[in-house]
């Protein structure tokens, strides 16, 4: 099989190239802007895999998207490339309207053209997957989950412009026959991830004694999937799912912000106990900071479809996930300091509204 994988060199993009390179027997091309968030550092493990190739451009950008589909032919597109920070979507929303719903539109056109001039079999075989958040559907009251069949309530710009995109999405498949998997997962965690994401940037502001800033009281509650049983289920997906339905993809790992942030502190304090100065225990540096706006309460998804239909269930429980990841920090300090080189330094994000 032939992949094209938008957004590769993200987060969770790069788990799913490790995870395809590794895995499987698949060739696999790579198509990523690398805007702020994408670095290709995040592969290095993969750049000289004669399977694996990458590609730099933007997939509004329909002439290079095109000759990518007509000279690599392939059997399946993963679509992750998306702006997905929710602060900053609240700065500059224009930017996740232009990447996530004009982005999306301009590739669902793509595919639909390539797809059509398949023959019969190959029709039937060719998969549009389009990954997806569950900020979609808005906030949860103290009880209740998401399911696929959840209302959508996007209350953020991001989680608006994703929503949009799903929706495009579902059109093309029931307007036009293009064989789709939509997926929506909850709260990823992971070695990889860009530190403006609350793990990584509480590990790395604790290891330098900044603050460790906490919206409101903290008691935000989300679901936390480790990256890499996302990765897997976004392959069985696309490989197994059926063309039309839409699959949640969560940890089962409910837990508040607060209580994820006094995780991370008790795992330094036993893995990094040579604190910074002046500091006796991690969570002393925690600060609470004004909310966001718009600031959903509560997340959760009921992954019992993809389980059922598809066999797949989260290998990682929360504690072991958390555990690997800040050892991953830990131990890949020069990562760390070559994504901080950059224009993010650990500050606060999506205040100036």
């Amino acid at each position: 099989m032939r992949i094209i994988v938008t957004g590769g060199a993200g987060f969770i993009g790069s788990a799913v190239l490790r995870h395809l390179m590794s895995n499987t027997e698949h060739e696999v091309i790579n198509i990523d802007k690398l805007t702020y968030a994408g670095n290709l550092e995040s592969l290095a493990d993969i750049a000289a895999h004669p399977r694996y190739h990458f590609e730099q451009m933007d997939i509004c950008d329909a002439v290079a998207v095109a000759s990518v589909f007509a000279a690599f032919k392939p059997d399946a597109v993963m679509h992750l490339a998306a702006e997905s920070h929710v602060d900053r979507s609240i700065d500059g929303p224009a930017s996740f309207i232009h990447t996530n719903i004009v982005g999306t539109y301009s590739l669902l056109e793509m595919a639909k053209t390539y797809w059509s001039e398949l023959d019969t079999e190959k029709k039937h075989r060719f998969r549009f997957h389009h990954i997806s958040t569950d900020e979609v559907y808005g906030s949860l009251g103290t009880t209740g989950l998401f399911t696929e069949q959840s209302s959508y309530q996007p209350n953020s710009p991001y989680s608006a412009s994703k929503a949009s995109s799903d929706h495009l999405v579902r059109a093309w498949h029931t307007t036009y026959g293009l064989p789709i998997v939509i997926t929506n997962c909850s709260n990823n965690y992971g070695p990889y991830q860009f530190p403006e994401k609350l793990i990584p940037l509480i590990i790395l502001n604790a290891l330098q004694g900044k603050p460790l800033p906490i919206y409101g009281k903290g008691d935000q509650i989300r679901d936390w999937l480790y990256v890499d049983d996302h990765a897997r289920a976004l392959y069985l997906c696309m490989t197994e799912g059926k063309a039309g339905e839409t699959y949640n993809i969560g940890g089962h790992n409910e837990k508040t912000n607060l209580e994820v942030v006094k995780s991370v502190c008790a795992l330094l304090d036993e893995l990094q106990p040579d604190h910074p100065k002046g500091v006796k225990q991690y969570q002393d540096l925690i600060t609470y900071v004004t909310d966001r706006p718009g600031h959903d309460q509560r997340y959760a998804i009921d992954a019992g479809k993809i389980a059922a239909e598809l066999g797949w269930t989260p290998d990682e429980s929360f504690t072991t996930g958390l555990r690997k990841t800040v050892q991953w920090y830990l131990d890949n300090q020069t990562w760390c300091e070559h994504i901080q080189d950059g224009s993010y330094q650990g500050e606060r994000l999506g205040i100036n509204v």
